[in-house]
């Protein structure tokens, strides 16, 4: 994305970066089935945003979010009485050579904008200072409390906060349930923890479960285990058993489920199905 312009509304902000945000995959653009089988990992996990007018330093270091701002009143409309046809204000033009002042690149973490963490911040405020859900939440009422934040807090002025929004101000690579962002607003998780961090925990489950004899052949069980929890496609060629389709599968390859061993093929479809939550898996 490029910012070619200054831009000093938060909500204009937040919806042209938002444009890097959504999905894409790069298998669309290629055609060589040789290139295709050789690219693992199609899906967009990152975009680059060129701002030539330092708007994201504007937004995480200058602007004033706890400014409450004055609507002008409305002037009454008078009819014009001139005849003169408006002038054309005109057109600015900058005879200088265009040169880039400095060049530097800022990677954003996890954590996120400034902008982001301040919706995500004032929603935790409003949710903390209500004694309805503060109360649900120490009597471990969830049912409640998710009832309630979505009757009272979702799609009300002036913040207008929806599920959709905190997971975007989260920057979180997966999904987050309301139940999990309540639980770190109130501090009984520490933070939202990665997808691929879950993927190992839910794996080190399957093997204290499982308990596979074949040491050697357990990087090939987790590699087969995070592509059936994470991946629809290689969820639905397995079920279907049309596993020809892994051999342009950029995801898993025939080579991969070749190595896995062959009572694991059916073992961790019907475990995942059994106690793994995939919806929390989802980007």
């Amino acid at each position: 994305l490029g910012l070619f312009r200054p831009v000093f509304s938060p909500t204009d902000f937040i919806q042209i970066k938002g444009r890097g945000t959504r999905r894409h995959n790069f298998l669309e653009h290629l055609f060589d089935d040789a290139v295709r089988a050789g690219v693992k990992h199609p899906g967009k996990t990152s975009y680059k945003l060129f701002d030539f007018f330092a708007n994201c330093e504007y937004f995480e270091k200058t602007f004033n979010y706890d400014e409450v701002l004055k609507l002008p009143r409305p002037r009454p409309s008078t009819p014009s009485t001139s005849s003169t046809p408006s002038t054309d204000p005109g057109t600015y033009e900058h005879p200088g050579a265009d040169i880039i002042d400095s060049i530097r690149e800022e990677v954003i973490g996890h954590d996120g904008m400034k902008i982001d963490r301040m919706f995500f911040e004032k929603f935790e405020d409003a949710v903390r200072a209500n004694e309805t859900i503060t109360a649900a939440v120490e009597a471990g009422q969830w049912d409640r409390v998710i009832d309630y934040v979505n009757r009272e807090l979702f799609d009300k002025p002036e913040e207008y906060y929806t599920l959709d929004k905190l997971r975007r101000a989260a920057a979180v690579d997966r999904r987050l349930g309301l139940r999990e962002i309540l639980e770190k607003v109130f501090g009984l998780i520490p933070r939202f923890k990665s997808k691929d961090e879950l993927l190992e925990e839910e794996f080190a489950k399957f093997v204290a479960d499982c308990k596979p004899d074949e040491a050697a052949a357990i990087p090939a069980i987790k590699t087969f285990f995070k592509a059936y929890v994470t991946s629809d496609q290689i969820r639905h060629i397995i079920e279907t058993g049309q596993l020809t389709d892994l051999a342009t599968n950029p995801v898993f390859s025939t080579r991969d489920f070749r190595a896995v061993p062959a009572r694991y093929r059916t073992l961790i479809p019907e475990y995942v199905k059994d106690y793994v939550s995939l919806n929390q898996f989802v980007a």
